[in-house]
C-alpha cells in the first residue's frame, strides 16, 4: 500500500505556493515518488545576501519547502495538516547563478511525526550546498 496521498500531485504541490513565499522565490516541484519529492529554485539577485552570495534562508526555503510538500504527500488518512517543530541546516558551499536542485527523502513517516532529510545541489554540477533535516507533527481534526 502507498503512503502517497492520491490527491496529491505535482500540479497541485506547485500550485499550492503560488502567491505564497514558495512561489515568489520561484520554487518548482518536479517529481514525487513514495518516501521522495525533488525540487529546484533558479537562482535570482533576490535570492542572494548583500556579499552576492546565495543567501542561507534561500536554501533553507528550498529544503523547507520540499520536505513540507513532501510531508503533505505523505500525510496519514484522516489527518489535517502538520507543522515543522524542528529544522537544522548545515551549508557546505554556495552557488551565484544558475539554479539549486533539492532531494527530500523520508527518514521516518509516523502517526504523530514525520522526519525528512533534503540535500540541496548545484542543479548544473551535482555539488552539494546544504544538507537539511526538519521534523514534522502531523496534525488531527480536534474531536
Amino acid at each position: 500500500m502507498s503512503a502517497l496521498r492520491p490527491e496529491v500531485s505535482i500540479h497541485t504541490l506547485n500550485e499550492a505556493g503560488g502567491e505564497y513565499l514558495p512561489g515568489y522565490l520561484g520554487i518548482e516541484m518536479l517529481a514525487l515518488d513514495e518516501r521522495r519529492l525533488n525540487s529546484r529554485m533558479p537562482v535570482k539577485k533576490l535570492h542572494a545576501a548583500p556579499n552576492e552570495f546565495l543567501h542561507a534562508a534561500s536554501v533553507v526555503a528550498l529544503a523547507d519547502t520540499t520536505c513540507g510538500y513532501a510531508t503533505i504527500a505523505h500525510l496519514p488518512a484522516g489527518a489535517d495538516s502538520f507543522t515543522t517543530i524542528e529544522l537544522k541546516s548545515n551549508h557546505l558551499g554556495t552557488v551565484r547563478e544558475g539554479a539549486i536542485a533539492c532531494s527530500a527523502t523520508a527518514q521516518h513517516l509516523g502517526r504523530t511525526t514525520q522526519v525528512w532529510d533534503a540535500t540541496v545541489a548545484d542543479e548544473a554540477s551535482g555539488r552539494v550546498i546544504a544538507l537539511f533535516r526538519c521534523t514534522q507533527m502531523v496534525l488531527w481534526p480536534r474531536g
